[in-house]
Parts: C-alpha cells; structure tokens; sequence
C-alpha cells in the first residue's frame, strides 16, 4: 500500500485526498479546521493531530493550500521541518514561477526533496480524463509522486528540472482561460441584447471548442517558428472583426470595455505592419510592449 500525505483540506485539498483514496493508498490528512477532514476520515483517511505528525507519517508529502504563504505558515514550524527532512514535498498551491524558485531553495537548505506544481481542473474534475497536473523541480521528487500523482488525474505532465515552470505553464493557462471567458461573457451579452438563448450559445461553443484548439495550436506553432504567412486569415481582417464587435456594442448599447481594448492591441498590429501577417504576428505587439 502506498503511503502519502495531504496537507490543506480545502476543495480541491479533499478532491485530491478523495482520489489518493479511492485508489487503494494509505492517506494521512491535516487541515487547521479539522472538521473539513471528518469525511475524508469516514472514508478511510487517518487524521494527523499536527502538520509535523502529518508530515512525519508518508514519504511523500502534498500540499495543496491557498497560496505559497499560506504554505509557509504551515511549514515553517522547527518539527514540521525535521519531519519534512530526506522526504518529496510535493506542492500544488497556485502561484508564480518565482514563488516556486523560493520555495525550492527554502526546501534544498532544509534537506527536502522538492517538486512544484500546477493543477490545471476543478475539483470536481479530479480522477477524471480531462484532469491535468504540471510538475517540475527534482527529478528524484517527480519519480516517487508519480504514481500517487497518476492516480488523482487524467494526465500528469513533468516538465523538467526547471522548477519554475510548471508555475509559468499555469499563469499561461490562465491568461488564455480569462480571456476566453471574458469573451465568452461579452458573446452573452451579444446574445442578451438580441434575444438569444445564451445557453444556446454555450452548447454552440463547446461544439467548436475542438477547431478553436486547432487554431491556438497553429498560432503557437506560427510563434515558436516565427513563420507568419497568412494561410488562413490575415491579422488585418481579424481586426476588422473586432471592429465590428465594438460597433455591435455601441448599437446595442452594452458595455464595449473588451472589444475597445481587444480593437485598440488589433490596430497597434495592423500599424505597425503586420496586417498582412497571419493573427499571431500580435505576438510581436506583446514583445515591443515588453
């Protein structure tokens, strides 16, 4: 039976413990609020009576808490610390790749074996095929937890050595989710404003969802070649759909804050050039902004 520990029972602290579970290993859980740990117990869990028990009873150690000084708090303590020694700490708090190159040297000057990570799903999510975890840091860490990891998620993906990547694939993840859901709650007031069913135009966008990645991998592709032949669609013409989706706006009278500023980065591309270029020569207007 393999022994692990989760430290940080909130949603998705549980979801992971639940999986961890549900595959057969020994959990040993700790929460500051121990009631959150009261059906994980029901089902099998071992409660610690302190994060340095909890962090003394498994090999491998998750953590999974608000943030990283949340997690320092929790860390910090002297036993904590001396429970944590020769183990793989295993943390899966959101935050930035700079955190995660802190935390690691905090680790390293404490003799722990340590790997950082991202978890790219919801709780609910956890356990299922479309579920995905990102690691990075020790090799040696990711060995251990890859099993453990494995069995919580649909895909675990260990990017290298690098410990801040796995932080910055996240942040990138998220940069392209807000986005997307940002335009998606403009596209529903588009809907509001002309007596459309806006779940109607959710089910239409998880239909398409599948060509949408295609295009996103072309330009990612378009991007790390530095090949910008238009062979779809130019950069000039998306723009003039911008426009048009700021012109809706105003004569629909809805507020047009996100396709103003979607419009005013189009036309900084089309000014400088790229017009003729496909959609992802905008990746040269985010550079010089740099």
């Amino acid at each position: 039976m393999r022994e692990v520990t989760v430290i940080g029972l909130g949603l998705m602290g549980t979801a992971l413990a639940r999986e961890l579970l549900r595959s057969g290993s020994r959990v040993t859980v700790w929460n500051r609020s121990i009631a959150k740990a009261a059906p994980l117990v029901a089902e099998g869990a071992v409660l610690a009576p302190s994060a340095a028990a909890a962090a003394q009873a498994s090999g491998i150690v998750i953590t999974c808490i608000t943030d990283y000084r949340a997690t320092y708090g929790v860390l910090e303590g002297r036993d904590v610390i001396s429970s944590l020694a020769g183990k793989a700490l295993v943390q899966l708090s959101t935050g930035s790749p700079e955190d995660a190159r802190t935390l690691e040297a905090w680790a390293q000057q404490r003799g722990i074996d340590y790997l950082d990570g991202a978890i790219l799903a919801t709780p609910s999510q956890m356990g299922k095929p479309e579920s995905s975890i990102l690691v990075s840091g020790s090799g040696s860490a990711y060995e251990k937890s890859k099993p453990l990891l494995e069995s919580t998620a649909g895909t675990v993906s260990y990017l290298g050595e690098k410990v801040g990547w796995a932080a910055a694939m996240d942040l990138a993840f998220l940069s392209h989710l807000f986005a997307g859901l940002l335009g998606f709650y403009h596209g529903a007031r588009i809907c509001e404003a002309e007596g459309i069913r806006v779940a109607d135009f959710g089910a239409m966008a998880a239909v398409v969802a599948p060509a949408i990645g295609g295009m996103v991998k072309h330009d990612a592709d378009s991007i790390q070649s530095g090949a910008y032949e238009a062979s779809e669609a130019t950069l000039e013409i998306c723009a003039q759909a911008v426009e048009l989706i700021q012109r809706h706006a105003r004569e629909a009278r809805i507020n047009a804050e996100l396709p103003a500023f979607a419009a005013a980065l189009f036309r900084k591309g089309v000014a400088a050039g790229h017009g003729a270029e496909s959609p992802a020569a905008l990746i040269k207007v985010f550079r010089e902004s740099a």
